[in-house]
């Protein structure tokens, strides 16, 4: 498997392969990876004949009072991770490959980007469009694979593509847990044993939202009243939004139209923020 640091390393690359009639598949992430990511890789590997990996802390995603300085950086262990898991590739640029100086263009969503995480964190999107944009024009893939965990990302990449005709394909794998219910996530590291405990209320709230729709219940006030009944319980839990969402636009909905709507949770869990999300 290959490291590249440089742009146009990366770019010489991708102009090689697609001469060659090879399907790239990309599997963007911010290092720290685990089992969920992995999966992703595998999936990609699936798809496509050479699968590039991307391991980039993007600094343009997160706020200035968030965790950037302090979140997990382990290029060697996620490296191995990408070759056991079938990568061709990890691109693993500098910031300053990525940002060179005098750096001014973004690119911003404007709709599907505006709810739940853009009320909070209304730099947040205009971080990750830029980014995977640019990876875009960098690796050229044909397949591109994101995370459901994510799910409001998702939605605004899909938005971006189909909005700016990139011709790729946008392939999203399911949310991996562990094996009590918690969302895999490179945040999970920063949980005490107690936090973590406390934190399985999230997807045991998702779980009883779907239970209950399996069970006959559409309304987005009974859905979205036992969900964060259920976080209410935990001491440390402080809800940021709980929401009963169209999964492509992020627009709210009034009752669930099976394989269309997500119920999307944000909490802080003290000092660390966590997302999951469900689609019912």
């Amino acid at each position: 498997m290959q490291i590249i640091r440089s742009v146009q390393e990366m770019q010489a690359l991708a102009y090689e392969l697609r001469s060659k009639g090879q399907i790239i598949g990309l599997v963007p992430t911010m290092g720290a990876l685990h089992e969920g990511h992995l999966s992703l890789i595998r999936l990609a590997a699936e798809r496509a004949d050479a699968v590039v990996v991307t391991i980039f802390v993007n600094p343009t995603q997160f706020a200035p009072n968030e965790d950037f300085n302090k979140y997990p950086r382990e290029l060697e262990a996620d490296v191995a991770k990408c070759a056991g898991a079938g990568a061709d590739y990890v691109f693993a640029p500098t910031h300053e490959e990525i940002y060179p100086k005098g750096y001014s263009t973004y690119i911003t969503e404007e709709h599907v980007a505006k709810p739940l995480e853009g009320v909070s964190r209304p730099t947040h999107f205009r971080g990750v469009t830029t980014v995977v944009a640019k990876l875009f024009n960098i690796c050229r893939p044909d397949i591109a694979v994101f995370g459901q965990k994510d799910a409001q990302q998702v939605a605004v990449i899909q938005k971006m593509v189909a909005d700016l005709n990139f011709p790729v394909d946008i392939v999203v794998g399911p949310t991996l847990r562990e094996a009590d219910g918690l969302a895999m996530s490179s945040r999970n590291r920063y949980l005490t044993p107690t936090q973590r405990q406390e934190a399985l209320a999230i997807s045991q709230a998702l779980f009883k939202a779907r239970d209950m729709v399996a069970a006959g219940e559409r309304r987005k006030d009974r859905l979205v009243a036992e969900a964060t009944h259920i976080l209410s319980q935990q001491r440390r839990i402080r809800v940021i939004y709980v929401a009963l969402v169209d999964r492509r636009t992020m627009e709210p909905v009034r009752e669930v139209e099976p394989g269309n709507a997500v119920l999307a949770i944000a909490v802080w869990m003290e000092e660390t923020r966590l997302i999951d999300n469900i689609v019912l």
